[in-house]
């Protein structure tokens, strides 16, 4: 009997520990990552500071999203041939015309050269939104230059640079995140009025309202543990009749869009737009948190530079 017991005791004990490895190893998978925790810990404070400013001597056009893969940076961007043109009345249910242009991820390493430009669209589906890379392929949302219209989701491979259609949507799709975890691409509208999520063929799983009514997002990166980190920006009206750009970024939970964490971000760049305006991307590099940012066109009063920003982790 007493051996019995030792056994049944023995194997209690065993079972414990193997549950206690199994929550840990569960903990684990389910931690943040560097980027996310190191975000979270950011305040309206926080003491940004630029540490470089690189020219890029090439044709940008009107820069839209970032995408960072190794030693390279994605960067999507719409080449506006013809703008579109508002309607006096509505038309088929558009607020204006399609206008014309050119979509293309443009491929630069870190000191601003031009690797490679990939072309992507489709008659007047010609405007590249915000970008992400899952690990295996950048995705690419090019959509129509006006809301309430559609859009194709690509994807890029970043060492072949073939593109792949991956779904159409009708609607404007402004940016896309795909989780690394579920696989599910999440997606915003124009303006980022609407939250999407489908599957990675384009099966819609899910659409709502967006919560988020400080900034409209135009850039949004996957932040591990299940969660994106977005930039944007709204414009204010001043007392004195002119505008004001409000730019910002939001740690956002993908699995019910519930938002974590937000700050302003009161940097601006050489054309006075505020540096959230399109693309950013967010690393860790030691104990600092890098942010790179692309705010201003090519034909402004600099052209398009890109600007590094770093601020202590803590």
């Amino acid at each position: 009997m007493r051996r019995a017991h030792i056994a049944v005791l023995a194997g209690s004990v065993i079972a414990a520990v193997a549950m206690v490895a199994t929550s840990a190893q569960a903990t684990e998978q389910h931690r943040d990552d560097a980027v996310t925790a190191a975000f979270a810990k950011t305040t309206r404070s926080t003491a940004w500071q630029q540490v470089q400013k690189i020219p890029l001597r090439f044709p940008t056009y009107h820069p839209q999203g970032f995408a960072l893969v190794g030693d390279k940076i994605f960067m999507s961007t719409v080449e506006i041939i013809e703008r579109p043109v508002p309607y006096p009345q509505p038309v088929d249910g558009y607020d204006r015309t399609p206008g014309k242009g050119v979509g293309h991820v443009l491929v630069l390493d870190r000191q601003g050269n031009l690797l490679k430009d990939v072309q992507l669209g489709q008659g007047t589906v010609y405007h590249p939104g915000g970008i992400d890379f899952d690990g295996e392929s950048v995705w690419v949302p090019v959509a129509e230059y006006r809301p309430n219209s559609q859009a194709i989701v690509y994807r890029l491979d970043p060492q072949t640079y073939q593109v792949t259609e991956a779904f159409r949507v009708a609607d404007h799709i402004g940016g896309v995140v795909r989780d690394r975890v579920s696989g599910k691409v999440h997606g915003v509208s124009w303006g980022s009025r609407t939250e999407y999520s489908w599957t990675p063929n384009g099966q819609q799983l899910s659409k709502q309202a967006n919560p988020d009514h400080l900034v409209d997002y135009q850039d949004c990166d996957y932040s591990g543990w299940q969660k994106q980190i977005c930039s944007g920006i709204t414009g204010l009206p001043r007392s004195d009749g002119g505008s004001y750009e409000l730019g910002g970024l939001a740690l956002l939970d993908l699995q019910d869009n519930r938002i974590l964490h937000e700050i302003p971000f009161p940097k601006f760049s050489t054309a006075g737009h505020v540096v959230t305006r399109n693309p950013v991307a967010l690393e860790v590099a030691g104990d600092k948190l890098r942010l790179f940012a692309a705010p201003d066109d090519d034909e402004e009063v600099a052209g398009t530079e890109l600007l590094v920003y770093e601020a202590p982790i803590g």
